[in-house]
């Protein structure tokens, strides 16, 4: 990706100071894919009594 470019005075310092940007990551390189269970696993259980303890709510809690 080597272009010839005049460059103005500041733009040299900087290029001797910071050096290149580095090399662009494809998107290809930054995604995973990973096989997930089917029905959400061990996480799919609904407890309607034992939920309130996770998910509380400052507003609920300060008697608002």
């Amino acid at each position: 990706m080597s272009k010839d470019v005049t460059l103005d005075a500041g733009a040299a310092a900087r290029h001797l100071r910071y050096g290149s940007l580095p090399e662009r990551i494809r998107f290809e390189d930054m995604t995973e894919g990973v096989e997930a269970a089917p029905g959400g696993g061990a996480n799919a259980s609904y407890d309607s009594e034992g939920d309130w303890k996770y998910y509380s709510c400052l507003a609920l809690d300060l008697g608002l």
